[in-house]
Parts: C-alpha cells; structure tokens; sequence
C-alpha cells in the first residue's frame, strides 16, 4: 500500500516505519526530515500523490503545561495540526483507512483498574482535552469521506530511547536517585512500539478504538528491578508509605509551589491499569510483555 506515516521521526514513528517499510510503499511527514518537511500547526500540506493508508502519529506529549502559552501548544499541534493534515487529504485524496494515534490520557483518569474503551471521556489536563477533540473531528471526518477509522489509545510507550515518564525513571536510574515509594506496588499499564507498530497493518481495515497494552501491567518495583539489572546499576531505595504520605500532607500545606503534594502521592503508589481484552479478542491482538524485553534489549 500507499502509506503516508506523520510524526514518522519521533519514538512511535521511526518503530511504524521500521515495521511497515519493508511490505509497502511509505512517505514519511515530519518538522524536519522525510518526504513532507512541515509544521501541521502552521499550514496545509500539499501532497503530491493520495494514500491507502494514513497513519496519524504526529502529536504534542510529554510535557506539563505551566502557562496558557504552553497550554495552547497543545491545541495547536494536535487539533489545528490534525484539521490541516486532513484539509491537505481532502485536497489530493482522501485515503481509504485512517490510523490515529490517541492515548489512555483522554479517560482522565489518575488511578482505576482495567479500564475500558467505553469509559467516559472525563480528561481536564490540556493533552487529554487536545486528544479527545482530535479524536472527535476526525470520527465525524472519516464517518463524511467514508474512510474506516482506527484510534488506538496508548498507554507509557517502551522500546529503545523511551520519552516521557520511563526516560525520566531510566535518566534517574542511572544516576542513582531514583526511589520507588511503598515497595513500588502500584501497576500501570504500558506497551511496546514495535508491538503498536506491527497491530497497524491488522486493525487498519476493521477500524474501531482500541487501548493496547502488554496485558502484565508491570509494578513499578518490577520495572524499576529490571531497568536496574539491564544496566547494571544499584537497586532502587525504597522509601516507607508512611513517610511519603507525611511528605504529602506537608506539601500540602505549602501549596502550589511544593514538589509532592497527597494527590501526587496516591498517584505515585496507585495501579492505573487500561483493558484491551477488545483488541485481543476481536483481532487476536499479541504483544511482549514488557518485562520480557527489558530481559534482552537495550533500552
């Protein structure tokens, strides 16, 4: 197939590409290298040629906004960028299947177990909210030009050089900070790329929403040990429950300005768990556990 990649350079993109390459015929977009060098936030693609298959990965993650700026960002790039990305199909072409690339974020949820699909939408953080009116537009998109429609909803994302929250436990790792609190107990659910990458080509003719995770949800004491032994480091301290929620409480009474507060805490040591028993049942969905990777590859 014809396949356009956006994001194609960034962590989920290069393992899409990796993955689908070798079977089809790619165009990568992204802010600086690829086939379409654009800024989607700032103007509509002119694409030389129309797609099978487009596969929306580009997107605004990993960061906390701090001030409406920062929060408008957000909006920018992941709805203004997915209007004009879909302005610049209507243009060309409209493919005959859409992948987007959403994430768990949009459930608004801090804690919870096995959290499925058709859990309401409750986000109130900017990337949550970005992600749940992308999502929006572009089922009423695909719903007009009778496109099939894929979102898959993402949890913490794992491979090689990982953004986000696990570059940050890796970062402190290796450097010997990094502590779990209450015996590191709380599970969250996570995935592999390449894992995510090789579901695409399987799900992009059948459409619907998906959560995709590695079905073990690892602790945070389990991934931490893990992370520890591939790079040879100490094991994490732990610090006692007791302790960190008297540090919580006294954040508290600082305010805004403290570093942990009790939310943070409960958060911290709280199991945030999303199902995918739809993906597994209606398309055989199968991924590594985490774990199991972390045991022979470099991360």
């Amino acid at each position: 197939m014809d396949i356009l990649v956006t994001g194609a350079n960034g962590f989920l993109g290069k393992a899409i590409v990796k993955e689908l390459e070798k079977d089809n015929k790619l165009f990568c977009l992204s802010r600086s290298s690829g086939n379409y060098q654009i800024l989607l936030e700032r103007e509509v693609p002119e694409f030389k040629q129309s797609f099978d298959l487009v596969i929306h990965a580009a997107g605004k993650a990993h960061s906390i906004p701090k001030t409406e700026s920062e929060r408008k960002q957000f909006y920018d790039v992941n709805i203004i960028g997915t209007q004009n990305l879909l302005k610049g199909l209507e243009k060309r072409g409209v493919p005959n299947q859409f992948v987007f690339i959403s994430s768990v974020s949009v459930y608004g949820q801090e804690f919870g177990k096995a959290i499925k699909e058709d859990h309401k939408l409750e986000a109130k953080d900017a990337y949550g909210l970005s992600k749940i009116e992308a999502e929006g537009l572009l089922t009423e998109w695909c719903k007009k030009h009778n496109v099939v429609c894929t979102i898959l909803r993402l949890p913490l994302l794992v491979g090689k050089n990982p953004p986000g929250n696990l570059g940050a436990m890796i970062k402190a790792i290796d450097k010997g900070y990094y502590f779990n609190i209450g015996g590191g107990e709380a599970r969250k659910s996570m995935v592999l790329a390449q894992d995510v990458a090789a579901f695409i080509p399987i799900v992009s003719s059948v459409g619907g929403t998906y959560n995709l995770t590695d079905e073990h949800h690892p602790s945070f004491m389990e991934l931490s040990s893990a992370i520890s032994i591939l790079r040879n480091k100490k094991q994490p301290y732990n610090l006692p429950l007791i302790v960190a929620v008297a540090m919580g409480f006294f954040g508290d009474l600082l305010g805004e300005k403290a570093p942990i507060n009790s939310l943070k805490i409960k958060k911290i040591t709280s199991d945030l768990t999303f199902d995918d028993s739809k993906a597994r049942s209606l398309l055989n969905w199968k991924s590594k556990p985490v774990l199991e990777y972390l045991k022979t590859n470099l991360i």
